[in-house]
């Protein structure tokens, strides 16, 4: 049975998270200590300053193996980026979510930024000339399914239809509830996005 990478059980809740981005490759492991959120990957490793952290980004990505994959883009303030995962490589075929750990140190993270008085930006969603991109293509989507279903009810090919309507409500389902989460918006320390954290 394959190890979980995980919070240890160590420490406590939220203080250390390990995730492996890939089958190969090594895990991303991080920390929060008394000095800021120390993190290794790889090779590289360091330590940030909880009030160097200048912003995060977190959103809803889910990907052919996972869908409940939500990640945190943390940058600071020489532009370095790290990004956390919620899920984590354990087999060729398996991608383990690991819900609980990352929301734990996802929101310790939070708590001991607003502790020292950060002043980072809390972001939430994706970008916003991406998400207009997105909304543009499903309103193209749309026009084009509606102009298809039209055009089957009228030469009568009911079932060519029932399979428009089928593939539109499995669309909108899935690309639907991506952009509903991914909205572009700020936050707060204290009201941390309950659509972008597992």
């Amino acid at each position: 049975m394959p190890t979980k990478i995980g919070l240890s059980t160590e420490a406590p809740a939220g203080v250390r998270y390990a995730y492996k981005a890939s089958l190969i490759g090594a895990a991303h492991q991080f920390k929060l200590i008394e000095e800021g959120l120390s993190w290794q990957v790889g090779s590289k490793s360091g330590v940030w300053r909880y009030a160097d952290i200048a912003a995060i980004r977190l959103s809803y990505r889910p990907v052919s193996m996972q869908s409940r994959r939500f990640r945190a883009d943390i940058e600071n303030a020489n532009r370095q980026r790290i990004t956390i995962l919620s899920t984590s490589w354990q087999t060729v075929t398996l991608m383990a979510p690991q819900d609980h750990d990352y929301r734990a140190f996802i929101t310790r993270l939070h708590e001991r930024m607003q502790q020292v008085g950060t002043k980072a930006k809390l972001i939430g969603g994706i970008g916003p000339k991406l998400y207009a991109a997105g909304i543009m293509f499903l309103a193209l989507v749309g026009i084009a399914i509606t102009g298809l279903l039209v055009r089957a009810m009228a030469t009568g090919e009911f079932v060519g239809a029932l399979f428009l309507v089928g593939f539109a409500a499995l669309f909108g389902w899935q690309i639907g509830g991506f952009m509903q989460r991914n909205r572009p918006r700020t936050y707060t320390f204290d009201h941390l996005p309950k659509t972008l954290l597992p």
